[in-house]
């Protein structure tokens, strides 16, 4: 039945009609803008091509990504209690991997031409094409990098009084240094009061720090070959990681204590962050400091620093959607759905809605976007995340491989030197707050020896974890 289907895709013919119309199921993460942009469409196809071939779309929020990871792998596994596995869900590689393994995914390479895949950015294809080449089982949608957001306001301010130049945030080193600048800078407006210097950055999504910084730097810590996961742990690398976040953040240089760094930056806590370009719809229109303390703040974007001397790498982001091995005539309407989604100026007007990058060649074309953004009145601060974002994916765009326990994997890259920093930041503070200098205090844990029990300790555990 499925090669059946696979045939009617192929040649255009469906099993279905205005009179004997098929319902699609969908799940995916989006919240906010971005839920918005995405039911805006749905609706739009059901009332257009939809109603016209006899295919129904229902879209339903899991929330957040990792709760849809959990509802989709307790369906895809029949738990009790759980619903029926969907038509199409989002998912990262790992997660459309694991549901793979189970022979619940569609390879959705018969339902396209050469000429239709042509119209793809390359490198968003080939991430679906985890299960041998010529496969396609996830269908880029919308993909995001990552960016620079800062609050303009407090940095005028900042610059203003030291000179200091944006063109700094070009590298990780610029911005090592400006943090230590800004801390050193606040710290001086309050003389009698040592000390209390201000966080001037902060990360979201620290896994890509390290796989990209790495990458920047000739090493891919997590590579696949021959099907299986290999780790290149190199200590010269991990270690500029190091210096250019646990160092600076032991020292309050950099900062993190909100759920999102955009919570911090509109809880004033820092003024520069590197997230999501789709997260950065979400960047606060104003600073709240209190109850009754607040002012507004303008963003501007920037790209994201890179290495200095490193290679122009960025991390290619965003799930794409996963279509689940369902009834034909389910699995080719879901293509159909895609297709029209993925179209160039509705796919675009996605990204102006939601602050994701398009995945076709033509929808990222600058004159292109420029006058679809013209169109719609794009506000400012959209403007400047499509712009810089769109301007990322000139970069070799990176994402690891999917493999079984990858998930699990990218987890310890991402809390491992996360926590590790917060937990001798709070022991750094308890050394001053006894009346022990900061420079002294800061020496306590900024050493080689506690780098190298460090990495030995995350080594072991990809180690293991890989080793499944």
């Amino acid at each position: 039945l499925f090669l059946t289907g696979c045939a009617s895709g192929a040649s255009g013919s469906a099993a279905f009609s205005p009179e004997n119309p098929v319902t699609v199921t969908v799940w995916h993460y989006y919240n906010g803008p971005q839920q918005q942009a995405f039911a805006d469409l749905v609706n739009e196809f059901n009332e257009t091509m939809g109603r016209e071939k006899g295919i129904a779309v229902q879209q339903s929020s899991q929330a957040t990504v990792t709760d849809l990871e959990t509802s989709v792998l307790a369906a895809a596994n029949r738990e009790v209690g759980a619903p029926e596995v969907p038509n199409i869900f989002a998912a990262y590689a790992d997660t459309a991997y694991a549901v793979d393994r189970l022979g619940l995914v569609a390879d959705l390479r018969p339902y396209l031409t050469d000429e239709e895949l042509a119209e793809y950015v390359p490198g968003y294809l080939e991430e679906g094409a985890f299960s041998g080449e010529g496969t396609l089982k996830i269908f880029p949608i919308a993909k995001s990098v990552e960016l620079l957001m800062l609050n303009a306001t407090d940095w005028e301010k900042f610059a203003a009084a030291t000179g200091a130049d944006d063109s700094a945030f070009a590298t990780v080193e610029g911005i090592t240094e400006t943090a230590r600048q800004y801390y050193e800078w606040t710290d001086a407006q309050t003389p009698d009061i040592s000390d209390d210097g201000k966080a001037f950055f902060g990360r979201d999504a620290f896994a890509n720090y390290m796989i990209i910084g790495a990458r920047q730097l000739g090493v891919e810590l997590l590579r696949v070959e021959d099907g299986a996961p290999v780790l290149d742990f190199d200590k010269d690398v991990v270690r500029r990681l190091w210096d250019n976040y646990y160092v600076p953040f032991i020292n309050g240089w950099f900062g993190a204590s909100g759920r999102f760094r955009s919570d911090d930056i509109k809880m004033g806590n820092i003024i520069a962050c590197v997230g999501s370009s789709s997260g950065a719809a979400y960047f606060p229109d104003e600073c709240i400091l209190s109850d009754t303390e607040s002012y507004p703040i303008e963003m501007r974007a920037y790209p994201c620093p890179k290495f200095e001397g490193g290679e122009d790498f960025a991390a290619q982001q965003g799930a794409g959607l996963v279509v689940t091995n369902a009834a034909p005539q389910e699995v080719e309407a879901s293509v159909e759905f895609l297709k029209w989604f993925t179209e160039a100026g509705r796919n675009l007007e996605f990204s102006l809605g939601s602050g994701y990058v398009p995945v076709k060649k033509e929808a990222n074309e600058m004159t292109f976007v420029e006058q679809a953004m013209d169109a719609a009145g794009a506000s400012s601060k959209m403007r400047a995340i499509i712009t810089n974002a769109i301007g990322m994916t000139g970069d070799q765009m990176y994402t690891t491989k999917a493999f079984r326990n990858g998930t699990a994997a990218r987890a310890i890259l991402n809390d491992s030197m996360v926590e590790k920093a917060r937990a001798d930041r709070e022991a750094f503070l308890a050394l001053t707050a006894e009346g022990m200098p900061h420079e002294e205090a800061a020496a306590q844990f900024v050493t080689d020896e506690n780098f190298e029990a460090w990495y030995e300790e995350t080594r072991t555990a990809l180690e293991m974890c890989i080793a499944g």
